[in-house]
């Protein structure tokens, strides 16, 4: 074989190492030009985050904003009487739950926009329809105006079009939310798209 030969077989074995390489570094860091992805962007005004709450879950626990700490959940609203979105979002958000259950430092929040008649027992019975153990999909319940004040101001979910004396909240979307308190995300859980957008979005998350 002539010299020029063996440097064509040397220079072609370098620069196929030195790729595989390169690709192995980029699918290790994330960032690669081929599999890697920016991070997801901060929703809200600059310092933006979840406000302090507490709320009932339908196991009579406390559940409070310092629980959340160092946690990525998903945030809803919805209530047990509702026949038209509701039972769509939820049997959406029943396929987050069953691909991140056995996630640590995961959870849903599904907080009631209707307190005065989803009771706990009421949401126990709703939570079981849906398979949810409270350990990581908690059902909520609490103070009307507090619960109102987090899906305006802190999960952006709703505008406030309906406030007034026949306020209500009744709203398809779904916020996903950093450890940090940071809103990274909103998707509408009655859309199969904006849902598998999601359950992508949450690996993207846990893997920042």
């Amino acid at each position: 074989m002539s010299r020029k030969g063996i440097f064509y077989i040397i220079f072609f074995v370098l620069l196929s190492v030195g790729f595989m390489a390169y690709s192995g570094l980029m699918i290790k860091e994330g960032t690669g030009a081929f599999f890697g992805k920016d991070k997801l962007p901060v929703l809200g005004t600059p310092g933006h985050t979840v406000q302090s709450f507490s709320f009932t879950d339908q196991d009579g626990q406390t559940v409070t904003r310092e629980q959340m700490r160092g946690k990525i959940y998903v945030a809803e609203y919805f209530f047990t009487t509702c026949t038209n979105i509701c039972p769509v979002m939820n049997k959406n958000m029943e396929k987050v739950y069953t691909k991140y259950k056995n996630t640590p430092n995961f959870l849903i929040l599904s907080h009631t926009s209707d307190p005065d008649y989803d009771s706990i027992p009421i949401l126990k019975a709703y939570a079981l329809q849906h398979g949810a153990d409270s350990k990581n999909w908690h059902f909520l319940t609490g103070d009307k105006k507090q619960l109102y004040k987090l899906a305006r101001e802190s999960y952006l979910v709703d505008d406030g079009h309906n406030a007034g004396p026949d306020d209500f909240v009744h709203t398809q979307w779904f916020a996903l939310v950093d450890g940090d308190g940071q809103i990274r995300g909103l998707y509408e859980g009655t859309k199969d798209k904006d849902v598998e957008k999601l359950i992508n979005d949450i690996d993207r998350l846990i893997h920042e």
